[in-house]
């Protein structure tokens, strides 16, 4: 069973997925010191907090991004762990990360999952819940 939800009031800019006992957490942030507008570039940093609520050990061993622009266009990234790791999350563990995200316009959005397995050797996918990418300040649209 997967939940996406995005957090209302305060935590505004924290997109929330649950699959199975993982949850996954996204909050992004708009940094304007590494963008360069005026050449195409928009730079997006984004938080990851993964928790596990279940029972059984799970460890992280690949992720899955389908990052879309301004003008709908998008870009599947795959690969190994995340950051260098394949985390492994006991029950009641978590594991946080930043990374980032370049972007030719200034806005889009960014959805995706983890493969997860569990120590029996099961493997699953937890959701990334979509998140926008949105100046601060712009008019927002669908992408």
């Amino acid at each position: 069973m997967k939940r996406i939800r995005r957090r209302r009031g305060a935590d505004a800019g924290i997109y929330e997925a649950r699959t199975r006992d993982i949850v996954v957490r996204v909050s992004p942030v708009y940094q304007p010191e590494d963008s360069a507008p005026d050449e195409g570039l928009w730079m997006w940093a984004y938080t990851v907090e993964i928790e596990n609520h279940g029972v059984e050990t799970v460890q992280l061993v690949a992720r899955s991004w389908t990052i879309t622009d301004g003008l709908n266009r998008s870009t599947e990234v795959e690969g190994s762990g995340v950051v260098g790791e394949q985390p492994e999350l006991r029950p009641r563990e978590a594991f946080r990360y930043v990374s980032s995200c370049p972007l030719p316009t200034p806005s889009g959005a960014m959805v995706g999952h983890f493969q997860m397995m569990t120590e029996a050797g099961e493997v699953f996918d937890a959701a990334i819940p979509e998140f926008s990418l949105h100046l601060p300040g712009a008019a927002r649209r669908v992408n």
